[in-house]
């Protein structure tokens, strides 16, 4: 892709993080919804401190348009609780934003040395790297408009063609012994995607299609969230917890018939499309009882490239493995981008949900969090 046509991206991936900010009050855009997520405003103001701080703090030395705000905006200086309070008025934020992407944009347009030459200017990558992270806050915060809707009152809502439980889809793809490549390539990629490597897999096989709400109510009805035999240690000691009953965003009306709420509310489940709102424990909970288990990220990458398998952008796909640094890892763009979740306490996902946007929809991009998460529109695909 031409700078040119990069910039447009930028540009976009903009406009549709502010649009999210249309509707909102002061006080819908200071709040925190979720104790996981920060407030609306938030996202908006770090995804353009981050901009500043690589373009003009970094790469063109110039500190005074981050320096004021960097104690909000910098993800380590201010506790998630926090940020409503310390955030601007809403039009004040809104206007700095259009301003400093309006600054930026000038500063992308010169060709000077300064810029041409810099290191994170080379192939782009700094335009990369503010799409995706533009693209990623996006998702976040439409991950904070469906906490809006989930405490919103759904009481009247009845549904009108409930879903019913079904047996597991039975079409597998068999993936043969052999090496196979995964990885990233520059300068699209991120540090945990590189440097490429060559995994040896096989034999298994892997489901062509996630697990739909229809299969996952099968496990509900059957008494998955009951059986201890089907949980580890950890995933029923959260199970017991949470008193867990269905995914996160799943409700009943008052005939029991399951509905889910969106990032628009309430809303009718199609019971073939593939289930998410489950943690890491439900995902492996419900692999036990299906007689299968989680795949491997390079599993699901080799199989994606493959192209053996369907439905791979409707949710997060957990993994079976901890978010780990491949073989010749290099931190990039700074320490501790990929470093400092390399703890064996996130577990990697893959594919892409709904909500996210092209810029990381690709087979090597590496999603992870903590195996209790809930809210990111994460589901599972099934390996024998």
């Amino acid at each position: 892709m031409s700078s040119a046509a990069l910039l447009g991206e930028l540009r976009l991936a903009q406009e549709l993080v502010m649009a999210l900010l249309e509707p909102l009050q002061d006080g819908d855009y200071r709040r925190q919804y979720h104790p996981e997520l920060s407030p609306l405003g938030w996202h908006v103001g770090h995804c353009t401190y981050i901009e500043c701080y690589w373009l003009q703090e970094v790469v063109l030395g110039d500190n005074r348009f981050t320096a004021p705000v960097a104690d909000i905006y910098t993800a380590g200086l201010t506790p998630k609780p926090e940020r409503g309070a310390r955030l601007p008025a809403l039009d004040v934020l809104k206007q700095w934003t259009l301003d400093m992407q309006s600054l930026n944009a000038d500063t992308l347009d010169i060709s000077a040395a300064v810029l041409t030459e810099h290191p994170l200017m080379q192939d782009d990558y700094l335009l990369h790297f503010l799409i995706q992270h533009y693209s990623q806050h996006y998702e976040n915060m439409l991950a904070v408009l469906t906490q809006r809707a989930l405490a919103a009152p759904t009481a009247d809502f009845l549904v009108r063609q409930p879903i019913t439980s079904s047996p597991l889809r039975q079409e597998r793809i068999s993936i043969q012994v052999g090496h196979y490549r995964v990885g990233g390539t520059p300068p699209g990629a991120y540090d945990n995607e590189l440097p490429a490597q060559q995994a040896t897999l096989g034999p298994c096989e892997i489901a062509r299609q996630p697990v739909s709400n229809s299969e996952y109510l099968a496990f509900m009805e059957a008494g998955g969230y009951e059986n201890t035999a089907h949980w580890n240690a950890a995933g029923w000691q959260w199970q017991q917890q949470q008193q867990a009953r269905a995914p996160e965003h799943w409700r009943q009306d008052s005939m029991d018939n399951w509905y889910g709420i969106g990032v628009r509310g309430a809303c009718e489940l199609d019971g073939n499309d593939a289930v998410h709102g489950i943690s890491h424990y439900e995902a492996a909970a419900f692999a036990d009882w299906a007689g299968g288990r989680l795949p491997h990220e390079h599993q699901w990458e080799v199989a994606c490239r493959l192209q053996f398998l369907q439905q791979t952008g409707r949710v997060w796909e957990w993994c079976e493995n901890p978010f780990y640094p491949y073989a010749g890892f290099k931190p990039f763009p700074y320490e501790d981008y990929s470093q400092a979740w390399f703890d064996n306490q996130h577990y990697s996902l893959r594919g892409g949900s709904l909500h996210t946007r092209p810029a990381i929809k690709r087979a090597s991009f590496r999603n992870f969090h903590t195996p209790s998460k809930r809210h990111i529109f994460a589901g599972l695909r099934l390996v024998w």
